[in-house]
């Protein structure tokens, strides 16, 4: 499992899971999507990125709203209503290849059909959407003996500042 640095892994590492599960479909981001006529697919957009609670190891949070918009050319009813379904199960429970311990699972999943909008073919389509959180830097309760460490709010003038955090009385 790959060590998260960024945000941006999230999308990238949740585009080559539906690569390998959908080989058949396009995936990926905006910029994919519009150098091709052919629009079916799926596409992957981060719609927000915000704070959220620390891990228990201390790290950073991001909430992460994802959105997974399956776009298929009407031709068969509710085509893409069935693929959203897979999507959504797939959602589930999946956290992408990457460490549990930075990557908790998908919470709020819905999927509904999608607006047709001034799009010039017509589409069937339907989004998936779902938050997750991701937890990024260093762990800041362990020193590099691996004593747990505290830090009380009132008593520190930056929480997130590790060297003023102190051993646990024993």
């Amino acid at each position: 499992m790959t060590f998260i640095e960024k945000p941006s892994q999230l999308p990238i590492a949740i585009g080559e899971v539906l690569k390998s599960a959908f080989p058949q479909l396009r995936v990926g981001n905006h910029q994919d999507f519009q150098i091709t006529e052919d629009k079916t697919g799926v596409l992957i957009t981060v719609e927000r990125n915000g704070p959220g609670i620390r891990s228990l190891e201390g790290r950073k949070a991001h909430a992460l709203s994802i959105s997974l918009k399956a776009m298929i050319i009407q031709g068969v009813p509710f085509e893409a209503c069935d693929l959203a379904s897979q999507l959504m199960d797939l959602v589930l429970d999946n956290r992408w290849g990457l460490p549990p311990e930075q990557c908790d699972l998908p919470a709020g999943i819905v999927a509904a059909p999608g607006a047709q909008g001034d799009v010039p073919i017509a589409y069937d389509i339907w989004t998936v959407s779902f938050i997750q959180t991701l937890y990024l830097g260093p762990p800041l309760l362990e020193d590099p003996a691996g004593r747990p460490l505290f830090a009380c709010t009132w008593d520190v003038s930056n929480i997130d500042d590790p060297d003023q955090y102190r051993p646990l009385a024993e």
